[in-house]
């Protein structure tokens, strides 16, 4: 895996957004000092690398170099047969100092599938949202945390859609958008979305004024992870103050079938 402070050098693009009213507009205004927020997302198929060996140290290692404050994670096992029937989400939180809470899709193999969100910041709140079920049960996590920097909670969600078929896809994100209707405060959407930047669900969520960040180089593939092909994971934002960011793929290829997602934010003055 290339360096964390190679990529850095290398991944210099900026990109600026506003508060609603102005979406889009680019804030001219360059970050200074450290970031405030990191945020990574990834999809870590139980912990099966492409090796498919479940190793739950290689995962953590690369979680661990991307030093991010929220990690929004996908294929995440407590207590299955195929994972060593071990809680992955309590032992990642673990190796790297965080809280965790995890989002049952469905029970498996004598334990639970779904997704977690792993955090360094306090959580003062949890809500799993039921979605409409495709090939599989479905749902999404979200957390409410203090960010420093900013005045109001932001709401950090993992998002899982279906692999199968667009029009589920574009059920479970309206069904979503339902729950999210009174959120006036900061949110994020990491994961993976099963569908490309086109994909009808990812455009309903910008004509609701929700913004797909754009990555360093553009189109960037997520997946598979040895030779991405398809650009299905991202993040996306709706209410935030003024910012910038840095938000790239990691080329990540061994600890799992998608490569994961990070951005680095730092709020901007007017």
């Amino acid at each position: 895996m290339i360096l964390r402070v190679a990529l850095f050098s290398l991944l210099t693009f900026l990109c600026g957004f506003v508060t609603p009213g102005t979406a889009g507009e680019q804030e001219k205004a360059a970050p200074s000092g450290e970031p405030q927020l990191r945020v990574t997302a990834y999809n870590i198929r139980h912990g099966a690398g492409r090796d498919g060996k479940v190793d739950l140290d290689r995962t953590a290692a690369v979680l661990r170099a991307l030093d991010a404050d929220l990690i929004a994670l996908q294929e995440v096992d407590k207590n299955c047969r195929r994972s060593g029937q071990r809680d992955l989400a309590a032992e990642l939180a673990q190796r790297l100092g965080m809280t965790h809470r995890f989002g049952k899709f469905m029970d498996y193999q004598g334990g639970e599938y779904g997704m977690a969100i792993l955090s360094r910041l306090p959580i003062t709140a949890t809500t799993r949202h039921p979605l409409p079920r495709g090939a599989e049960p479905r749902c999404a996590l979200e957390v409410q945390v203090t960010v420093p920097g900013l005045a109001q909670p932001l709401s950090f969600l993992s998002i899982h859609n279906d692999w199968t078929d667009g029009e589920i896809r574009t059920r479970q994100v309206t069904a979503l958008l339902t729950a999210l209707a009174e959120h006036r405060h900061p949110v994020i959407l990491a994961g993976d979305f099963n569908g490309p930047r086109d994909d009808a669900s990812l455009q309903l969520l910008e004509k609701r004024q929700w913004q797909i960040l754009p990555k360093n180089d553009s189109p960037a593939p997520t997946f598979p992870a040895h030779q991405p092909e398809v650009e299905i994971d991202f993040l996306v934002v709706k209410n935030l103050p003024p910012f910038t960011c840095r938000h790239w793929v990691e080329e990540e290829e061994d600890a799992s079938d998608h490569r994961p997602l990070a951005a680095s934010f730092s709020w901007t003055a007017r």
